[in-house]
């Protein structure tokens, strides 16, 4: 039987301004003649609107309330309609809503950061305009919270697994609107006061220059320095011998990466110099004099970081300060704004130089002697910084000679252990990139070799062999691992480079015997796959001949490659860095054993050496005489993404 009277069109809630004009709207069908009255609800109570007996109900904002429709026909029979909400915001932006809304979303209220113990309630909240008035749903990390479609999201007893990022959408038949992104840390009363979204950095070490000097410490700090941050939670790329292209890719990567509360570190162990508080590093294959369109402007890259709203922005500069060439007109570079997150740690103070120091088979920065002594603590990092410079003051190989400087605009207590509450797995790829798993190869006689992969360095990789109990009928078996192939990319390591490298695989692989390791470096320049050649020579003991066998086994370029794309980064007009290589047979170098240490000695940024017995005024003057103005590196940094080249 149909029904006396059917409501074809229900009146909608609203969420508008006060002032806003607008009508609700019901209709009706019937047999007989129908007959309107609307009804009104605030503050519990419900009164009859005199004179509102139309279909359309014209409304302007006032206060929030609720609303009805009763529709009457002739015959005593009547229905009420859905109460819809008229929700009215007393407060909004100036220029909300804007002049030719239709009723699309428009956020007036977004939700706040907040931190939360654990098993205390969490409430968000958020607000939005809209005709008809906006549904909610909220998300945190991304992913959608299937009962949190209110504009009040409530968690009664929060966990810490409710970290996160929160947002909500507004949406309604015009469109939606998303609000702000707010971080959420859930923890326990004792729980740290600071937090990290996450924890990021890049290390470049340039030692094997073209045309200056060449360094030693820098592998080593590099590597020293990225241990110490992957134990704070850092994902670290660490990278060695750059030219001008690759630094540039190299902190272009960088730069995707930092978000929101990241904390960035970027540590350059280098050639470099200072002149009226702008810092420039050298790339390897920057020609002498320096000129400006060859170096990297050391601002230019923090500006880019303050660009994405990181919580702590740490630059480490162990370089020299030095500068040599008044007549060179400085750079044009912005003043850096002020939102005091930014720490800068200088090996020395302006015009001095930085010092090695040289310790047997190591050979390390006085900076980071006394940084990787203090940068685990639970301090702010500005105090931690302090106590390294207070080190290297009582010093007495460089007393007079390097003093630390710290500049800062730190205004929170932010410390480099801090935990890390995730937003996001935008930087899950950032590191030194997957290495192959070892494997074991069997040669024809029986004998086992197991293959093992590790890298040192992002852009260094280290094959090593490790022969299993041979077969009993093979005796004096010795290893040698080498490249099959020559390759345009791939060049023997000159020995002092090598023994620097033996001596950070000790401490990697805790002086276990090996049998032979293989080294590549350069892994960006490599453009094809490598095959490595295994060769076992022995002696058979049933014939007492001396035999040899081969094995090959192929790295991928996609393997080798991951940090930087495929693509040649090398500029027609550089001269090439080769990419490097090395073999050494280690039961004829000791490549694991340990020489006695000899007589400490210090030397300058530029290779110069001082005895550490009588420290010397006499050195030479280092190579950095020339400022570099890099005018381009902000867009080459905006342009240059992965695999592009610079511009």
């Amino acid at each position: 039987m149909q029904e006396a009277i059917a409501i074809t069109e229900q009146p909608v809630s609203v969420s508008v301004p006060v002032g806003y004009s607008f009508a609700l709207r019901c209709r009706a069908e019937g047999r007989t003649l129908l007959q309107y009255q609307w009804f009104c609800q605030h503050q519990s109570i419900c009164r009859q609107i005199p004179g509102a007996t139309k279909q359309d109900l014209p409304i302007t904002a006032q206060q929030t309330q609720l609303y009805t429709c009763r529709i009457n026909d002739l015959n005593k029979n009547a229905v009420f309609s859905d109460w819809v909400k008229v929700e009215v915001h007393q407060c909004v932006a100036r220029g909300l809503p804007p002049q030719l809304w239709r009723g699309e979303p428009v956020i007036v209220l977004n939700p706040t950061e907040q931190r939360v113990e654990v098993g205390k309630p969490l409430q968000l909240q958020c607000a939005a305009m809209g005709v008809p008035a906006p549904s909610y749903q909220w998300y945190r990390n991304g992913n959608l919270l299937e009962h949190q479609k209110k504009k009040k999201l409530w968690i009664t007893h929060a966990k810490i697994s409710d970290s996160g990022t929160y947002l909500c959408c507004a949406s309604n038949s015009h469109g939606e609107h998303w609000t702000n992104a707010v971080d959420i840390h859930v923890g326990t009363s004792h729980s740290e006061k600071y937090f990290a979204t996450g924890k990021i950095a890049l290390l470049v070490g340039n030692n094997r220059y073209q045309h200056h000097p060449n360094l030693m410490a820098p592998i080593t700090d590099v590597f020293e320095l990225s241990r110490l941050l992957e134990q704070l939670g850092f994902q670290v790329v660490s990278l060695l011998d750059l030219n001008k292209a690759e630094m540039v890719t190299a902190v272009s990567r960088f730069l995707q990466l930092l978000g929101k509360g990241v904390y960035a570190i970027f540590y350059y162990a280098g050639h470099g110099y200072e002149h009226s508080g702008r810092n420039y590093m050298v790339p390897v294959d920057a020609p002498q004099p320096y000129a400006p369109e060859n170096c990297i402007s050391v601002q230019r890259i923090l500006q880019k970081m303050q660009q994405q709203q990181t919580a702590l922005n740490l630059i480490l500069l162990d370089t020299c300060r030095k500068w040599y060439n008044p007549e060179c007109a400085l750079s044009q570079i912005q003043p850096l704004e002020p939102w005091g997150n930014t720490v800068y740690g200088y090996a020395t103070s302006e015009d001095a130089e930085a010092y090695e120091l040289q310790d047997g088979e190591f050979s390390s920065g006085i900076f980071m002697k006394y940084l990787k002594k203090h940068i685990l603590q639970e301090k702010k990092v500005t105090h931690m910084l302090e106590d390294v410079l207070e080190d290297i003051g009582r010093d007495p190989l460089v007393t007079g000679k390097q003093v630390m400087e710290i500049k800062h605009t730190l205004k929170e207590a932010r410390s480099l252990t801090d935990p890390i509450c995730p937003l996001g797995a935008a930087a899950e790829h950032w590191g030194r990139g997957y290495e192959p798993l070892s494997k074991m190869v069997t040669f024809p006689c029986g004998a086992q070799v197991e293959l093992r992969f590790h890298r040192l360095f992002s852009n260094v990789m280290y094959v090593s062999a490790k022969l299993q109990p041979p077969p009993a009928h093979i005796t004096d078996a010795r290893l040698l691992l080498c490249q099959s192939t020559e390759m345009d990319d791939v060049a023997t390591l000159k020995e002092s480079r090598l023994d620097q490298v033996e001596s950070l695989l000790a401490s990697v692989y805790k002086r276990e015997e090996l049998d032979c390791i293989f080294q590549l470096c350069g892994l960006q320049k490599i453009q094809t796959d490598v095959v490595l050649q295994l060769d076992l020579h022995y002696t058979r003991l049933s014939t007492k001949q001396r035999t040899c066998e081969s094995l090959q086994t192929t790295l991928q370029k996609s393997l080798l490659g991951q940090f930087f794309s495929q693509r040649n980064y090398s500029q027609p007009n550089y001269q090439r860095t080769p990419a490097c290589s090395g073999s050494v047979c280690l039961q004829d170098a000791l490549v694991l054993s340990t020489d006695p240490k000899g007589q400490a000695s210090l030397r300058t940024g530029s290779g110069h050496s001082l005895p550490s017995n009588n420290p010397s005024n006499s050195s030479s003057e280092p190579e950095e005489n020339d400022e570099s103005d890099l005018s381009e590196l902000c867009s080459a940094l905006l342009r240059a993404g992965p695999g592009q080249d610079y511009p």
